[in-house]
């Protein structure tokens, strides 16, 4: 990789980071005089009412910075589609609370327009010298990736700093694995657009917090997760499937271990609780910041791991 790309990958970054940073403070104040609040009740971990528009900063920087480094494309076209039904039943839920069946239908709009539209499939796999052509399944197979994603980073967000912060480790490990394999197309420019976009939200929501990504964030943060892995995808390797894996590993397995658990005790699985990996920390006597801390370092070897992983087999897409 030249010289030439690696200035314009800081320049990516740089740009959403200090445009998002600089952002934050208005829409603080948007999100109070619209009275998106996130209040404090017995399952919240903070004690005073919280600014939750933070995702609409993050959009806006992610718009920015698609004006300034992208290129248009039918696929980039269904990209922004989708995002824009994300970002804008979020916003709408931060503001006041949806129906659950409501957001899962905007959920699913999103991935439609995506795998239909912009022609995001999954269409084939293979591994250990087997080859599968998921045809008509490919659709149904590739909406429900994205719908785990988004909900996965969703149900992780219950710290400060905690989602942002584990997709910014996701897309700065896609982002060096994008370098290791020479690759400088539209899952390269988005994904250090977004790792700058998500940074300069960080900066205001790690602990202590002064603004929450809100729904419009973790929603947006865990579409944009799944947009990239399937633009790295094409025709599914075992490498490329195992790499978004192992560094979504622990919003993947507190989500399954979430929906294992209410279905156990015979409640909805979008019911909200207090038992995540997190709030088990916290119970341990762990600090907040701590507890935040001790998640990103173990997300972080899982992130090194499938880095070492994409060294041993550059076969990916």
């Amino acid at each position: 990789m030249g010289q030439n790309e690696i200035t314009r990958i800081f320049l990516m970054i740089i740009t959403t980071f200090l445009f998002v940073a600089i952002l934050i403070p208005f829409i603080k104040k948007i999100a109070i005089h619209v009275g998106a609040l996130d209040i404090p009740n017995k399952r919240k971990v903070h004690s005073k009412p919280m600014p939750r528009l933070g995702g609409l900063a993050i959009f806006l920087g992610f718009l920015f910075g698609y004006m300034l480094f992208g290129e248009p494309s039918s696929t980039m076209n269904s990209i922004l589609i989708g995002s824009f039904i994300i970002v804008l039943t979020g916003a709408i839920d931060d503001i006041k609370p949806l129906k659950a069946s409501v957001k899962f239908a905007a959920q699913l709009m999103a991935a439609i327009v995506v795998t239909c539209y912009g022609k995001l499939l999954i269409q084939d796999i293979t591994a250990f010298g087997f080859y599968l052509d998921l045809g008509i399944f490919a659709y149904p197979i590739t909406i429900f990736f994205i719908l785990g994603c988004l909900n996965c980073i969703n149900l992780i967000d219950g710290l400060d700093g905690l989602a942002a912060g584990i997709s910014s480790i996701y897309f700065a490990t896609i982002g060096i694995i994008a370098i290791i394999m020479g690759k400088t197309g539209l899952d390269f420019v988005l994904t250090f657009i977004m790792l700058g976009s998500v940074l300069g939200f960080l900066v205001h929501n790690f602990y202590p917090a002064s603004i929450f990504a809100g729904d419009s964030g973790s929603l947006f943060m865990g579409f944009m997760i799944a947009v990239i892995a399937l633009l790295g995808f094409k025709s599914v390797t075992l490498t490329s499937l195992i790499i978004p894996l192992l560094i979504l590993a622990i919003p993947i397995l507190d989500t399954v271990f979430a929906i294992i658990r209410r279905l156990l005790k015979g409640e909805k699985i979008s019911k909200p609780d207090k038992s995540h990996l997190h709030h088990q920390l916290l119970n341990k006597n762990f600090s907040h910041r701590t507890t935040v801390l001790i998640i990103y370092a173990i997300d972080i070897l899982f992130a090194a791991a499938s880095i070492i992983y994409a060294l041993h087999d550059q076969k990916l897409g």
